[in-house]
């Protein structure tokens, strides 16, 4: 009986879904994609580099730069396969354990990211609240610690869900909404009771991002306390300055996050080429926009890079 259930989870075949249109314009829709996917390594791993090689960048909030850029490469390597798969080569087909892989390292990631700007937001008011005691505070095996408690919280939460997914089922019209695969999406294939799954997915999502967007708020808030307390009007303003990029990374990640699991949640299938977009942003915006943001507002950095590229 177990080697029958074994061939039937190894048949279980899941379709993808990319943008609507013909199989003749699919090597045109694909042409974007390898764009982005060009800029998004690119950019990344410039910054892993110029971090890495020049020791006037060995400080916190490069480190914690350097932790963000990692996690978003490798947010690009996952969803590559799959989204250019459908585009150059039309294929949409992905087996059970390959999706449950993709689901396993996509959430991962996502929420490795969502503590990473958690731990960029405290590097940020220590800066501005304690600046001379800043290095001493922030020191690189305190920020190494920080680092892997990011990776095993969200490994403790995020490991359970390929083995909740893998003990169903799948009976129905094996279609997903995505170009990737999601837990809320291959959860709701299955032809059992979800009720476990969607109560432990929906813990899960308020313990690490609720909880951390939470805590990035009052950070803010504290920051907000400081800089006001600041006599200069030019501090003050030099000290906002400081969280512009990081703002514009909370944005990039959470917005299109928080919408896309609305969607999942109460949606009902309704607006599927919205859930397809908001898809490929919350996925393919961030790692394409952190290195070009950061890169841009961090005077310092920008120069390494004209250099590099210079020489």
């Amino acid at each position: 009986m177990s080697a029958v259930n074994d061939t039937k989870l190894k048949s279980i075949k899941f379709l993808l879904t990319g943008l609507p249109s013909h199989r003749d314009t699919h090597l045109w829709i694909s042409i974007p994609f390898c764009f982005m996917y060009v800029i998004s390594i690119t950019g990344n791993s410039v910054i892993l580099f110029i971090v890495k090689t020049d020791p006037s960048l060995h400080e916190p909030m490069y480190i914690f730069l350097s932790m963000l850029a990692i996690t978003d490469l490798g947010l690009s390597i996952t969803t590559i396969p799959t989204i250019l798969g459908i585009y150059l080569f039309n294929s949409r087909e992905i087996s059970l354990d390959a999706c449950l892989a993709q689901v396993f390292f996509i959430h991962l990631l996502q929420y490795i990211e969502s503590s990473v700007l958690l731990l960029m937001a405290f590097d940020r008011f220590i800066a501005i609240h304690n600046p001379l005691r800043y290095a001493f505070i922030l020191t690189p095996p305190r920020i190494a610690k920080m680092g892997l408690v990011a990776v095993l919280r969200a490994m403790v939460l995020i490991l359970p869900l390929p083995f909740l997914l893998k003990r169903f089922q799948y009976c129905r019209v094996n279609v997903l909404s995505h170009s990737y695969c999601l837990f809320q999406e291959v959860m709701k294939m299955a032809c059992s009771d979800i009720t476990v799954n969607s109560i432990y997915g929906l813990f899960t999502k308020l313990f690490q991002m609720g909880l951390d967007s939470m805590l990035i708020f009052l950070s803010y808030v504290m920051i907000l306390k400081t800089v006001l307390s600041i006599a200069s009007h030019k501090e003050c303003l030099r000290a906002l300055n400081t969280c512009v990029s990081h703002l514009c990374a909370l944005l990039l990640f959470y917005t299109p996050e928080i919408s896309l699991s609305v969607m999942h949640r109460f949606g009902k299938g309704s607006y599927p080429l919205l859930q397809i977009l908001l898809g490929y942003i919350s996925l393919l915006l961030p790692p394409l926009m952190n290195p070009i943001v950061y890169s841009v507002k961090s005077k310092h950095l920008r120069g390494r890079i004209i250099r590099l590229f210079i020489k």
